[in-house]
């Protein structure tokens, strides 16, 4: 298990071949699956760049086709935590709406009929009055799943830009407030997504383990700016 910090690219891509996650594995240790091939060594499974949490990493071949299976059956527990725009309609629910990529632009994903079958689960933590802090229980694992049914639900996740939770986001909020929340973003610098627990049964043992991140320092820092506000 590692604890990834945002703004850190999982693996070698286009515009990105060094300074990945990837790259230290293989830099750290001397023996890991390649399963996914040379420019994937120990990757079971990614987090987008600007989410910070929980990781799996599998050392050997055997770890990781046991531990796959386990995301491929949806047994593999996740739990992810963040801070949305707008009012929750209830304190928990289920968002089961297919995703697909976009013609006119491949890297952002939206709910649409004949997509891939996704499912997110979501508790209400805390409603402030523009904000709202969720956990989310993604029980399928789409590339940008909880961000794309976050927005679809009319709460973008604050700070990211690409779904609706970025800067565009407070046009309409009075002066003083549209400014703040401007602020609260550039200091942030990055969407409020973070992969909280993660539980699966271990390869070896047969136990099923849960492992759990703290929230990084900046995400603290972000959350009492906001409970002060709505003191």
């Amino acid at each position: 298990m590692i604890n990834k910090p945002a703004g850190l690219v999982v693996h070698p891509g286009v515009g990105n071949r060094k300074g990945t996650l990837a790259n230290g594995l293989v830099y750290y240790f001397n023996s890991l699956s390649e399963i996914n091939g040379i420019t994937r060594p120990g990757i079971i499974h990614r987090l987008d760049s600007e989410t910070s949490g929980v990781m799996l990493i599998a050392k050997t071949n055997q770890a990781h086709i046991n531990i796959a299976k386990q995301f491929h059956d949806r047994t593999i527990k996740k739990e992810y935590i963040a801070l949305t725009w707008g009012q929750w309609p209830s304190e928990k629910g289920t968002i089961n709406k297919a995703i697909k990529r976009k013609h006119n632009d491949p890297t952002i994903f939206s709910v649409k009929d004949g997509g891939k079958a996704s499912i997110t689960q979501y508790q209400l933590i805390k409603q402030f009055n523009h904000l709202a802090q969720v956990k989310f229980y993604p029980k399928t694992g789409r590339t940008h799943q909880i961000r794309v049914h976050s927005s679809w639900m009319g709460n973008p996740i604050f700070g990211d830009n690409k779904y609706g939770g970025g800067i565009a986001k407070t046009k309409g909020y009075i002066p003083e407030l549209k400014q703040y929340y401007i602020q609260a973003m550039k200091n942030f610098n990055r969407h409020a997504l973070h992969a909280e627990k993660l539980g699966f049964k271990h390869p070896k043992t047969g136990d099923f383990v849960f492992f759990q991140s703290s929230l990084p320092k900046e995400y603290i820092t972000l959350m009492e700016s906001i409970e002060n506000l709505n003191d």
